[in-house]
């Protein structure tokens, strides 16, 4: 079973992530590793791996594979930085980010799903994630400042409190938009904030 779902993963990092452009090969053993179906619902568990996001509950959704691996590629992780995580959800995400960065700090409203995630993460024995309850829109800022700023639902608007909290030399992807989104790279140097628009997604809203 274990070793199926193996195959099934590297199948999925060759076919759908490195066969659409994600080249850097942190991500890709970072996607190779991460047991996908234990973050879906086990009734989906079949579906893990296909090229597409999932419900989760709480009327959220685990991001397809593609936009995982290609959101944490966008951010430059060269390993060792500390991550803000602005919605946890399933988790799958949050795994992807630690297997890279020295620490991760993810935030999520939904008390339920964050209590899920939080069993899935420890039970896979990641040990350097931080996990808080609440509106991940006002990030962490008793933590701040953050290498990295991983959003992974649409806000209406980049939230400026999240820019405060990168340091500069930082990075933060964030999709933003109401009925049309489009994926964001913030760039933080000396001079201030450069911003970059990478490709057009479909988010479930930041709550």
């Amino acid at each position: 079973m274990e070793a199926g779902l193996a195959r099934e993963r590297r199948l999925m990092t060759e076919s759908q992530i490195r066969a659409r452009g994600v080249r850097d090969p942190k991500v890709l053993a970072a996607m190779a590793k991460v047991p996908r179906h234990v973050f879906v619902p086990e009734g989906l568990r079949r579906q893990a791996y296909a090229d597409e996001p999932l419900p989760i509950g709480e009327g959220q959704t685990i991001s397809q594979p593609f936009i995982v691996a290609y959101m944490t590629e966008a951010l430059g992780l060269k390993g060792g930085e500390k991550v803000l995580e602005v919605g946890t959800g399933s988790g799958y995400q949050t795994a992807v980010l630690a297997e890279i960065a020295g620490s991760v700090w993810t935030i999520e409203v939904v008390a339920a799903l964050a209590a899920r995630a939080r069993a899935v993460l420890e039970g896979l024995g990641y040990e350097n994630v931080h996990y808080r309850i609440g509106n991940g829109s006002a990030g962490w800022p008793d933590e701040a400042p953050f290498d990295a700023v991983m959003v992974t639902a649409a806000a209406a608007r980049i939230p400026g409190v999240l820019e405060d909290q990168l340091a500069v030399g930082g990075r933060m992807v964030v999709p933003v938009g109401t009925d049309a989104q489009e994926l964001l790279l913030v760039r933080k140097g000396p001079a201030g904030i450069v911003r970059e628009s990478l490709l057009a997604v479909r988010f479930v809203p930041l709550v």
